[in-house]
């Protein structure tokens, strides 16, 4: 699936000589990622195409005489459909040839210098590890490391992945983005403009029922633990009065398996929600909070009227789906669970050829549904 690359601008600039040049901004999931002039890029594919041969995408052309604003916009549109349509294949995204682009991009822009450094990486209870990293060390990478400190079975990192958090006042929590495996969190951590954000692990799939596969490993567990009890805490997941008693009693008795059979039952265990936007269903100007999980994307819609309305999007019935301003988390979390239900569909059915991807301000969300006809922004 295509990754959330995109060049909204980009600049004319002077090189030491007087010539002229167009720096392009690269943002990846709406967050600027990193700014390169189209010979590095140009330089990139080459070596890609050494590496892949013609299965990469096409490539933008050289333009031997001055362009045009029109050439200038086109060549941009061009660059960013390559970043996404070249980022499709899983191969190519875990090249070194991909990769060590992508990381010299970051270090540069950002003027990094790669070097030892201490990186806090929060856990779900709101408490840190600190790591000892390289700057130009990947968010695969880091979170290697700070497996490895807590214990965590190798074998079940693909369970979970870096991201980006805010904790706002009164402990308001808010999940900004997940950090790519080829994103380096200290560039990301450091370059990123959303204010009391941090780097924070927690587990990154939408299946609750994927919980029975992590629960032999001990620190896997605590890390489930400590996430229920936050999204209970934090009212991501809703249980009703008598399941939160039990759930009360089983956390004083510090029985962790019994607790997450029961959090499993809750209302939106396991769901991600997402900061509070705006829509146009069933009425503009509505106010709605989405929660995104287990196959399905619930949102909570208040009127403005006051009334209040639960509306669910089933993903068996969800076609196609458009991301605009800052929905890019959204997305993400809708291109998982088609990932997870198409492993499930490969386990089904060992016969058949089925490709498995790898695993502030206001927002627009846009699901267009092949049954219903419903806009949710």
């Amino acid at each position: 699936m295509k990754m959330h690359f995109c060049i909204p601008v980009s600049q004319q600039r002077s090189d030491a000589l007087g010539g002229r040049y167009v720096l392009y901004s690269v943002y990846l999931d709406g967050f600027l990622f990193c700014r390169v002039r189209y010979s590095q890029l140009h330089d990139w594919n080459e070596q890609l195409r050494r590496v892949f041969g013609n299965c990469l995408p096409p490539f933008p052309p050289k333009y031997y005489l001055a362009m045009t604003t029109a050439m200038a916009d086109e060549r941009r549109n061009q660059l960013e459909q390559y970043l996404q349509n070249v980022t499709m294949d899983p191969n190519v995204l875990r090249s070194d040839v991909f990769v060590e682009f992508l990381k010299l991009a970051q270090l540069n822009t950002f003027d990094i210098t790669p070097k030892k450094a201490y990186l806090d990486i929060f856990l779900p209870n709101e408490e840190s590890i600190n790591i000892e990293i390289i700057t130009s060390d990947t968010a695969e990478r880091v979170l290697e490391v700070a497996s490895h400190k807590i214990g965590l079975c190798r074998e079940l990192l693909g369970y979970f992945g870096l991201f980006l958090i805010q904790f706002g006042k009164e402990g308001k929590l808010s999940v900004v983005k997940k950090l790519a495996d080829f994103e380096l969190p200290y560039a990301s951590l450091g370059s990123s403009e959303v204010e009391h954000c941090k780097v924070g692990l927690r587990k990154w799939y939408m299946d609750p029922s994927l919980d029975s596969t992590l629960m032999d490993c001990r620190a896997a567990l605590d890390l489930l633990y400590m996430q229920a009890i936050q999204d209970i805490e934090k009212e991501w997941a809703k249980p009703t009065q008598a399941q939160r008693q039990k759930l009360e009693a089983f956390q004083k008795e510090d029985n962790q398996t019994k607790f997450l059979e029961l959090a499993r039952e809750v209302q939106h265990y396991g769901y991600l929600q997402l900061d509070p936007c705006t829509c146009d269903y069933p009425e503009p100007g509505s106010g709605a909070v989405l929660s995104v999980g287990n196959n399905e994307i619930s949102c909570c819609i208040t009127l403005p009227d006051s009334q209040t309305q639960d509306v669910i999007f089933q993903m068996s019935r969800v076609k196609c789906w458009q991301v605009t301003f800052l929905a890019f988390l959204l997305s993400s979390c809708l291109k998982k669970m088609i990932s997870e239900k198409m492993v499930k569909l490969a386990a089904k059915n060992p016969e058949m050829q089925i490709e498995v991807p790898e695993q502030s301000k206001s927002k627009k969300y846009h699901i267009q549904q092949s049954q219903v006809s419903e806009r949710l922004f």
